[in-house]
């Protein structure tokens, strides 16, 4: 049995409440436990931006729209960020889908701005699906505001939610790239199918603990990788997939 120390002048309230009512739960007025159910974190992570005080002199970049389109950048800025892109540095998804690592995105904006120069700010708290992470972003350069945009990263199981996390900014900088026209090409439909045409290919694959084969889309220079291995024989009347989206 635990022991409560409580103070002589509370318990002296306590005293005489009880000696009125006669009733210790009326005198108790215990305050109700709130129940947090942890499976639901749609309202948020409880990570809002810092809001500043109205008379600070800082820009608040979780509201502000401060510097949009004042001006364009230099004549190096924009010659870094609109150069065209190097073949060797576009990847291919599985699926056929062509795309920029977001380590690249970064080292284009060091080049135009400088290392410090630029950076992103929340612009309202992570909200936590049953199977995504989103959150809206602010690209900000020079101390100027360039572009909003919202980010989005699936995850699988409540451990993956910190990586989703950092996805999710991570998928946020591309999209306000876009405003800023790097890497304009992998949104363009007829770059995409000479891409995949000159540098792609499918090929037949198996998988080599499951044994199960599939069509996977990859570099012409890449190799598969474990756990998949080339499959040399495809299945007889297989037909080559239309990829619509190029």
């Amino acid at each position: 049995m635990v022991k409560v120390n409580v103070p002589k002048e509370e318990q002296t309230k306590l005293n005489d409440c009880y000696f009125d009512k006669k009733d210790w739960r009326a005198c108790k007025n215990e305050p109700k436990e709130e129940v947090v159910h942890t499976d639901d974190l749609t309202a948020g992570l409880g990570d809002q931006p810092i809001v500043l005080d109205e008379k600070s002199r800082q820009v608040d970049w979780a509201r502000s729209f401060h510097g949009l389109s004042t001006e364009a950048f230099s004549k190096e800025a924009a010659h870094a960020l609109l150069a065209p892109l190097e073949p060797e540095d576009i990847e291919v998804k599985p699926d056929g889908i062509v795309y920029l690592p977001e380590i690249k995105y970064r080292r284009i904006l060091n080049r135009a701005f400088g290392p410090g120069a630029w950076g992103l700010a929340p612009r309202g708290e992570t909200i936590v699906t049953a199977k995504a992470v989103t959150r809206e972003y602010a690209l900000v350069a020079l101390g100027r505001l360039v572009s909003v945009a919202r980010g989005e990263q699936d995850y699988f199981t409540p451990e993956g939610i910190p990586t989703a996390v950092e996805g999710c900014k991570s998928n946020a900088l591309m999209r306000c790239c876009k405003d800023l026209g790097v890497a304009s090409e992998l949104w363009d439909p007829r770059f995409i199918r000479k891409f995949i045409a000159d540098h792609a290919k499918e090929v037949w694959v198996e998988h080599q603990q499951t044994q199960k084969r599939r069509k996977i889309w990859m570099r012409k220079d890449d190799q598969v990788r474990y756990p998949f291995k080339i499959y040399a024989s495809p299945p007889q009347g297989s037909a080559r997939s239309n990829n619509s989206k190029y």
